[in-house]
């Protein structure tokens, strides 16, 4: 009797999580029915890095580190969950939209191993971006600093999500870009996005009225940010690529960190 095949779901979540985090999960299917799932999956990826970045963070805040150092740690931790895949992506994408290169050439550039200085500045900048945000929220309280480490993930993923909807062509016929581009529909889209605003202001809550505002308006900062993004490398490269989902998901993580970190 052959063995029972997984629901479709669960290919969906392996797929999320074998290819956006280091865990040991393995990718069964490549196709698009898998990619579609594991798109509409990547929030609940977010909330797993999140959750694992927030507590050593929480943890070095409680041994009397200092919010400065929780900080450095919950961002460390993302950037070590995904191989630096995601901030690799940001780098490239940077130097090829930088240099002003016809799109060919971008993509060439970007597929390059080494990182020019529009990488290097973009890096630099986002990563201090980062931990300042993250640090200003753990002054505040341990809980505040957990949430927007753990929502801006969530962010992150979504805005993955939202880019490999339906209409968003790949530049590149091969490479991840390519496998998960215009696999998402895009109601299933708007719903994922409604989903996790919803389940940011809830959490947020917790915080009180304020705190749920400001998460999500978070997450919808850090998506307008990420579309207006991604529409300038659409027009400039001619689709997405695994590089520019990986800036998109940074710069979504940066704004909604900034966002999460204002006010009292």
């Amino acid at each position: 009797m052959p063995a029972p095949s997984a629901p479709p779901w669960s290919d969906g979540l392996r797929f999320a999580f074998g290819t956006l985090t280091v865990f040991p999960v393995r990718v069964t299917r490549w196709d698009r029915d898998a990619a579609r799932g594991g798109m509409l999956a990547a929030p609940l990826a977010g909330v797993a890095v999140g959750g694992c970045a927030a507590l050593p963070g929480v943890l070095l805040l409680a041994l009397g580190g200092g919010p400065l150092l929780a900080a450095v740690a919950s961002v460390a931790v993302p950037a070590a969950l995904t191989r630096g895949l995601h901030l690799d992506g940001l780098a490239d994408t940077a130097d090829g939209l930088g240099s002003g290169k016809p799109a060919e050439d971008a993509l060439r550039i970007m597929k390059r191993s080494d990182i020019g200085p529009f990488g290097v500045v973009t890096l630099l900048l986002v990563l201090l971006a980062q931990v300042a945000a993250v640090a200003r929220a753990y002054d505040d309280s341990w809980a505040r600093g957990a949430l927007t480490v753990v929502v801006a993930a969530a962010a992150a993923r979504l805005a993955l999500t939202l880019a490999a909807r339906a209409g968003v062509p790949a530049a590149r016929p091969e490479g991840l870009g390519a496998a998960v581009a215009g696999t998402v529909p895009v109601s299933g889209a708007v719903l994922a996005a409604a989903v996790v605003t919803a389940a940011a202001a809830a959490a947020g809550a917790a915080l009180g009225p304020v705190g749920a505002v400001r998460a999500a308006a978070g997450v919808l900062l850090a998506l307008a940010a990420a579309e207006l993004l991604l529409r300038h490398c659409v027009r400039r490269f001619g689709g997405v690529t695994g590089d520019v989902f990986g800036g998109l998901a940074e710069t979504a993580a940066t704004v909604c960190a900034v966002v999460l970190a204002l006010g009292r």
